[in-house]
């Protein structure tokens, strides 16, 4: 039986059950965190964490997947000690996040730098992937990159490290992009040129624009869509993020999209208040709450919402959507 690597441990694919796609735990800077203690209150924070999740599980949802790599302040460890006190599986994620340069560790070393070698990045994240980070035993189950503005050099040497991952591992990708610039095209010609079959990508974000033409080329190339900023209706209000879903659903397409939020317990990146007061509905429970609901209202049918809650992440983690063989845990 297939399985997929949760903060918890192995678990079989089927078990994954209901999945919002695309959720952080905490959204750090980690060294800004440790540098002003007084921003960062440890005990208040987990406990918080522990409620929220508790909330998303009681709704029914059974996993959120996080795509918190280095870059964003992981800290497994912390993940854990929340997931200890709330039945809900936590599936993380491996890779590098920056939407300019590598960090420095990499700045010297590797393709195309000053010390050139063979790229590290790629040997870490198939660490992470088989057999855990950071010492916990905790194995990372799929890959995270992101562009945004541009396929800056940075940007591509991630990409092209994560690429080189999934295919010795089989292990799927997510990809943070950018909707108005249309950057999951140019996330897909990256990967194209490594090599990968595109059905092993979610491309991420993509709720955030109703453009139809734009998501129908993603959909040719074969790449799931993410739909999973429900909530952040600063970018694109709510009722346009459920068209844009109903119409590629009402073509027959809820087999190529999933659903999330892009939500977080903590993201440091607000001062207090603000993300509350800018954006009340970005939250854990806002799709079970009130977008599953419009979506029944604007003609989904419920096989198509076990579609894109249960079905399609069962497939991309199965290894079934790329046709790649997942090793064995």
């Amino acid at each position: 039986m297939e399985q997929v690597e949760t903060v918890r441990g192995p678990i079989a694919v089927d078990d994954l059950k209901t999945v919002l796609m695309h959720e952080h735990v905490f959204v750090l800077t980690e060294e800004i965190r440790k540098s002003f203690p007084e921003l960062w209150d440890e005990e208040e924070q987990v406990a918080n964490a522990i409620v929220r999740l508790r909330e998303l599980a009681a709704l029914g949802v059974d996993t959120i997947v996080d795509p918190t790599p280095i870059g964003l302040g992981r800290d497994i460890s912390r993940v854990a000690r929340v997931n200890e006190h709330v039945d809900i599986n936590i599936v993380a994620a491996t890779g590098l996040f920056t939407l300019s340069d590598v960090p420095f560790f990499f700045k010297y070393n590797g393709p195309g730098t000053l010390l050139g070698g063979d790229e590290r990045m790629v040997g870490m994240f198939v660490q992470e992937l088989t057999e855990g980070i950071a010492g916990t035993g905790i194995k990372a189950a799929f890959l995270k990159c992101a562009i945004e503005d541009e396929l800056t050099p940075g940007v591509e040497r991630v990409m092209r490290a994560v690429a080189e991952a999934h295919k010795r591992t089989g292990a799927p990708v997510t990809v943070h992009t950018d909707a108005a610039r249309r950057t999951g095209l140019i996330a897909q010609d990256v990967f194209r040129q490594e090599g990968v079959d595109l059905s092993a990508l979610v491309i991420g974000h993509r709720g955030d624009t109703d453009d139809l033409d734009h998501l129908h080329r993603l959909i040719d190339n074969g790449s799931y869509l993410g739909m999973d900023r429900f909530g952040l209706d600063i970018l694109l209000p709510a009722d346009r993020r459920v068209a844009t879903v109903a119409k590629p659903a009402e073509e027959g397409f809820a087999d190529r999209m999933v659903l999330s939020h892009d939500a977080s317990c903590h993201v440091a990146w607000f001062p207090p208040g603000v993300r509350g007061e800018l954006m009340p509905n970005w939250n854990y429970t806002y799709i079970n709450s009130t977008i599953l609901p419009a979506l029944r209202e604007a003609g989904v049918t419920q096989e198509q919402i076990h579609t894109m809650l249960v079905d399609n992440p069962r497939r991309h983690f199965s290894g079934a959507a790329s046709g790649v063989a997942r090793p064995e845990p």
